[in-house]
């Protein structure tokens, strides 16, 4: 059948858009909606718990969305191209010996590493453990790490003592992500995070918003910013559910 060709990538596509639709569902209508064996469901669930993008309730035989996200580190396993295109897309708009803003995330990491295999003399200023690492494979890449609390489901520091370090500095771009974005702008569920958001923009000259395509069309607990604060965003694909001004990254 059609069904029985579909990619690994499509059936998990499917039974995510399924799963959004009926907010829980048995595995065996699952199975019988995607048109594959009860056994191939089973191990897309599987992958798709452990890439933090569902929960299964006990036994197994039903299935919801996670609210919360995922940690960082299950994140960068998924929507790798997708990143990849963003994080080069980025990578354009930064000139040489700019001062740039990094606030934490599976896509800013994404950025980072394209930043630092293509650019020189940045300063980089971030409140990510990993976006520091990153950026300082560069040599020729000044980085400063935020001080305050960390986070290690995030791999970040937050609070008041990030706030206040951040506003000592003035910056050529603010990249940021997000964990949703609608008509109404960018949030986050981390409230946290999006306090750091907002100072970085504030003590940036322009701001470019990175987030991968599935973020579009949803809300998440806090508003960052209104769209018309965001000089720039970068996605992978053109977003169906968004107004305002955006670059798809080739």
């Amino acid at each position: 059948s059609e069904s029985s060709r579909l990619t690994r990538k499509e059936r998990h596509e499917l039974i995510l858009s399924e799963v959004r639709r009926s907010a829980s569902i048995r595995i065996s209508k699952l199975a019988r909606r995607i048109g594959v064996a009860g056994e191939t469901i089973r191990r897309d669930l599987i992958e798709l718990g452990e890439a933090g993008l569902i929960n299964r309730t006990y036994g197994g035989a039903t299935i919801s969305l996670v609210t919360t996200e995922p940690v960082i580190a299950e994140r960068g396993l998924t929507l790798i191209e997708e990143r990849a295109r963003i994080g080069r897309g980025t990578a354009g708009l930064i000139e040489r010996g700019q001062v740039v803003m990094i606030d934490g995330g599976s896509t800013t990491y994404e950025v980072t590493r394209n930043l630092s295999q293509l650019r020189r003399d940045l300063t980089v200023i971030t409140n990510s453990a990993g976006v520091a690492s990153v950026a300082s494979a560069n040599p020729t890449f000044r980085v400063i790490l935020c001080p305050g609390t960390y986070d290690s489901r995030e791999g970040s520091v937050f609070g008041a003592d990030t706030v206040e370090f951040v506003r000592r500095y003035n910056a050529n771009v603010a990249i940021i992500g997000a964990s949703a974005v609608n008509a109404h702008g960018p949030s986050d569920m981390i409230s946290g995070a999006a306090a750091v958001k907002r100072v970085m923009m504030a003590q940036s000259l322009s701001t470019i918003l990175v987030v991968t395509n599935d973020k579009f069309g949803r809300s998440s607990l806090e508003r960052v910013c209104a769209l018309e604060d965001l000089s720039d965003i970068v996605t992978d694909s053109e977003p169906r559910e968004v107004s305002g001004s955006s670059s798809a990254a080739e």
